[in-house]
């Protein structure tokens, strides 16, 4: 799954790596804890146009009366997405990407302790999530929501959990957001091992109050 992640670089950034026109009231960063209901920056793509924008880290199904009505729904299983009610018609026509530098994933350690690793490219290179997206609205009160697509872990992955997000290189990209045709199912799996790196982090990072780039850093043997 994914639970938490990090983003170090600067909106201006992004919109430059991604092609993409950057909307209003994006998040400032850098932001080293970004927790879910959390506002996250998003690649769209639509009639030959990509924007930066905005949205909510928690997917809405329009049969939600409120954000609270439901389970919350950050991550969605790449094995079920496009049969799922509550996501499959965003499988098929509202996929976005959701910028990173890294995510966070927990260990079960002794006496349930449990430890974070902190996950990233080992080429020091931005993630891309595959996600995808839906606009809520109920009673005046609209959102745009998001969900992070998850697959099986890779080898890399599988002694910290057994899934991890999907994670998309450049070349990907424009199938994922639909500007390539079809075919974007064949990209739900899991990254090739050697792609990440992971490295132990402190226990700072289990509460979602913590900030700060100290985060990310190596815990110390």
């Amino acid at each position: 799954m994914c639970g938490r992640f990090a983003i170090t670089m600067p909106t201006e950034a992004m919109a430059e790596l991604f092609g993409a026109v950057p909307g209003n009231d994006l998040p400032g960063g850098p932001d080293y804890n970004i927790c879910p209901t959390d506002t996250v920056a998003a690649v769209t793509s639509a009639e030959g146009l990509r924007r930066l924008r905005p949205m909510r880290w928690g997917f809405l199904p329009h049969w939600y009366k409120t954000p609270t009505d439901g389970p919350l729904l950050i991550n969605a299983r790449a094995d079920s997405v496009a049969q799922k009610p509550a996501f499959a018609a965003a499988a098929r026509q509202r996929r976005c990407l959701i910028p990173a530098a890294g995510f966070y994933e927990w260990q079960n350690g002794p006496q349930d302790a449990r430890l974070p690793w902190y996950i990233a490219r080992s080429d020091g290179a931005p993630l891309a999530f595959a996600a995808i997206w839906q606009d809520w609205e109920r009673d005046g009160h609209s959102l745009t929501t998001c969900a992070i697509v998850t697959t099986e872990a890779n080898r890399a992955m599988q002694p910290v959990h057994h899934r991890m997000p999907v994670i998309l290189d450049p070349d990907d990209w424009p199938l994922w957001l639909g500007e390539a045709g079809h075919g974007a199912a064949a990209l739900m799996r899991p990254a090739d091992d050697g792609v990440l790196s992971l490295h132990r982090v402190g226990t700072a990072v289990n509460s979602n109050r913590t900030d700060g780039p100290e985060l990310i850093e190596p815990l110390e043997a």
